[in-house]
């Protein structure tokens, strides 16, 4: 079971704390996603938070994209049309609007709990 997030709420505290409940909300939503599309042996969000620090922001690149993905197969599993969500948090996360990303796909995850 994954637990519903209020999106303003993580958005104000990632702002308040300069980014640290942040990296707290990336390791929440990285482990929620593979809770609820039944991936056992997916990163976990403690090691997304390291690879993304050793790459200097490549892996987390990567990882908005693999969530999308991820989130786009569990919602067909599920009957729900998708679209090609990866793309989109791909694009947001190399604008800099990564905490967009995070805010539509614990929006998403909230539709799916």
């Amino acid at each position: 079971m994954i637990e519903r997030r209020n999106i303003a709420v993580c958005i104000v505290l990632t702002l308040v704390t300069c980014g640290i409940y942040g990296i707290y909300w990336i390791v929440c939503l990285t482990n929620d996603v593979n809770t609820v599309s039944g991936d056992v042996n997916g990163t976990s969000g403690g090691m997304v938070v390291l690879l993304t620090i050793v790459t200097c922001g490549i892996y987390g690149i990567y990882w908005a994209y693999k969530q999308g993905e991820k989130l786009d197969f569990t919602k067909n599993n599920r009957g729900i049309p998708s679209s090609n969500s990866g793309v989109l948090y791909l694009i947001l996360q190399i604008f800099g609007f990564g905490i967009i990303a995070y805010a539509l796909m614990q929006n998403e995850l909230n539709k799916l709990a």
